[in-house]
């Protein structure tokens, strides 16, 4: 049993540390074929062990990591349902991203060092997800904040690669205090971070106490998964390259924050405030994000809007209790929005890199496995029948209604129809709308086969995900608790109709509006709200002027009038002082004797006076 642990632990570090072997030299192909090699392999392992996954935990402890006082961390893994769920969906997106970089990244110079940089991010992700403690959890949140802010500024050399990858980290960092804070009020009131022994006796402490804790947890889940008012850094995060925001910004460590709720149910299962609090955020930032997807013309930032949106329904089900529903849709929209990625860097490659949609056009021709698999993906993610995203979005919907929060309800169903609005805006203009491109000379081409090949599963997956609902309830509920629905069946038959009748409303209103109508009229494109939806609220500005900015002339003038007037002056004070003593006892250096013996004589004479105080 162990060597499975080991293998889909390990392998990703074995393959980080061989592509860093030669990061610095010319790039080869093998490097990539051996990385994915290695990702298969550890996905092969957890796939493994989730056949044989029984009504027990596998727990492995390597070492005895930290022993001070009273405090004991082992550096230990389990792989319980929870855990082998992620382990999966993270191995099976992983080694399609993998395999798909071998041939997108086929010409960059930093072939080697990328793929260092993406499988050392997977063994990060299997770290915390595999970790049976919340400092083991940290260090697994810390990596793939490291790795990430490695992979967004991928392309250091560009100005705008730097900046995001800068906000990204630094956002993190502001999260990452509260969520630090949390795991030192777990210690200070439990007495241990084991997830067991915390769990076991959560019910035992202070509600207030652990209301504190959970809105601590929860602000470090705000900044991985970009919740508002930290989620600027997930559209700006798109300056890395493509299978980066396949990987990192879709389908792993974005969804870190809600499996950190699921992982910490028994925590938050006895503070429903709080719960009902993150399940309010989560509703705002389906539409919230929804709407800037909808005005949007940078094709992966609207995939980005996508995925904040969706978080915001999976942080809906987890704050209502529905933990297994949430982990549910966490790995149905995996599949569907890491090949909606995929197939945007497909499409960038063959428009020369310009992200702009309204540059593009009537790509179906060139690009018909692509625009296939495309259309997939964002049939699951609009939610239609019988694709993925149906089963998962839909039983989240149906919660919601269950715990009868209706606004939420409404909320989540008016971003179901405006998620499928987008999403086909975004199919119709790529591949149907006017081949605007043709101005430019361009000639688009289908992408590698190696990578089509990659995406053929996710594609599969993204139809067939949701199917297999029944047994994902049975299996996940083994150990995270049950959700009971109270709703009459035709309750829910008419909730499944109105919600698949606004999203197919939202589909054809995109055909109508861009294909009929070739898009929005100029007048609406300059009116007060499309500007406001279109500069994201003006929040990044706001965050500007009132952050940046003001933190920037904090830190000039700690610069300029405590650092260098102050602590500068200071210390090159001392510094003169003692080079002009020096420059003057040298002199006592001249090396005539007669002046030696005086200065001997003047010494004899001080230690004299010394002697005869000392004795008075």
């Amino acid at each position: 049993m162990e060597i499975f642990i080991y293998t889909a632990l390990f392998s990703p570090l074995a393959a980080a540390i061989f592509a860093a072997i030669f990061a610095m030299r010319e790039k080869k192909i093998i490097t990539g074929i051996v990385n994915s090699i290695f990702i298969a392999l550890s996905t092969a392992a957890s796939i493994v062990l989730l056949c044989i996954m029984d009504e027990n935990s596998f727990r492995l402890n390597l070492i005895d990591w930290i022993s001070v006082g009273n405090l004991s961390i082992p550096f230990g893994f389990v792989v319980d349902r929870v855990s082998v769920i992620m382990m999966v969906t993270v191995g099976v997106v992983s080694t399609a991203v993998h395999i798909y970089s071998i041939g997108y990244m086929a010409h960059d110079k930093s072939f080697n060092r990328f793929f260092s940089y993406l499988s050392a991010f997977v063994f990060s992700m299997l770290v915390l997800v595999m970790s049976d403690n919340f400092a083991g959890l940290f260090i697994g949140w810390e990596g793939v904040g490291l790795c990430s802010w490695m992979l967004i500024g991928f392309w250091y050399e560009r100005d705008s690669a730097s900046w995001a990858a800068n906000e990204a980290f630094i956002m993190n960092r502001i999260a990452d205090l509260g969520m630090l804070l949390g795991i030192f009020m777990i210690y200070w009131q439990f007495g241990t971070l084991q997830y067991e022994d915390v769990f076991n006796t959560a019910a035992d402490i202070d509600t207030a106490v652990l209301q504190i804790i959970g809105i601590l947890l929860f602000i470090g889940a705000m900044g991985k998964s970009a919740q508002f008012p930290l989620h600027t850094w997930l559209a700006d995060a798109m300056e890395g390259p493509t299978p980066v925001s396949a990987l990192i910004h879709a389908a792993t460590m974005v969804t870190a924050g809600v499996y950190l709720v699921i992982r910490a149910n028994p925590i938050y299962a006895n503070i429903p405030d709080i719960g009902f609090f993150i399940a309010s955020l989560g509703a705002f930032v389906a539409v919230f994000a929804a709407l800037m997807a909808l005005v949007n013309n940078d094709l992966k930032r609207i995939i980005a809007y996508s995925t904040l949106s969706q978080l915001g329904y999976m942080f809906v089900a987890a704050g209502l209790g529905a933990y297994w529903i949430a982990l549910f849709h966490l790995v149905t929209h995996a599949y569907f929005k890491s090949l909606l990625f995929l197939g945007a860097g497909n499409v960038m490659h063959a428009m020369n890199e310009d992200l702009n949609i309204k540059n593009m056009g009537g790509l179906f021709g060139a690009l018909k496995i692509t625009a296939v698999l495309m259309i997939i993906a964002s049939v699951a993610l609009a939610g239609i029948y019988p694709f993925a995203g149906f089963f998962s979005k839909d039983k989240i919907l149906e919660v919601a209604l269950n715990e009868n929060t209706y606004i939420l309800f409404s909320t989540l169903w008016v971003g179901a129809g405006l998620t499928a609005f987008y999403s086909f805006r975004l199919i119709f203009i790529v591949f149907f709308g006017e081949a605007s491109w043709k101005k430019r000379h361009i000639h688009p081409h289908e992408a590698a086969k190696s990578s089509l090949l990659a995406m053929l599963p996710l594609g599969i997956l993204a139809v067939i995900a949701g199917h297999f609902e029944e047994v994902f309830e049975e299996f996940a509920t083994q150990i995270l608790p049950e959700y009971t629905f109270g709703i009459t069946h035709e309750t829910v038959i008419l909730m499944i109709t109105s919600t698949l009748g606004i999203a197919i409303f939202g589909i054809l209103f995109a055909f109508y509006m861009y294909i009929v109508r070739n898009g929005f009229s100029k007048k609406i494109e300059k009116s007060a709200m499309y500007k406001f939806l279109f500069n994201q609220y003006y929040i990044p500005q706001l965050y500007q002027s009132q952050i940046v900015r003001r933190f920037e002339a904090i830190a000039k003038f700690s610069w300029k009038k405590l650092d260098e007037k102050l602590i500068d002056a200071s210390v090159d004070m001392i510094a003169n002082m003692l080079y002009r003593s020096g420059d003057k006892a040298r002199r006592m250096q001249s090396g005539n004797l007669s002046a030696m013996l005086r200065w001997m004589v003047f010494g004899l004479g001080i230690l004299l006076l010394f002697a005869v105080f000392y004795q008075a």
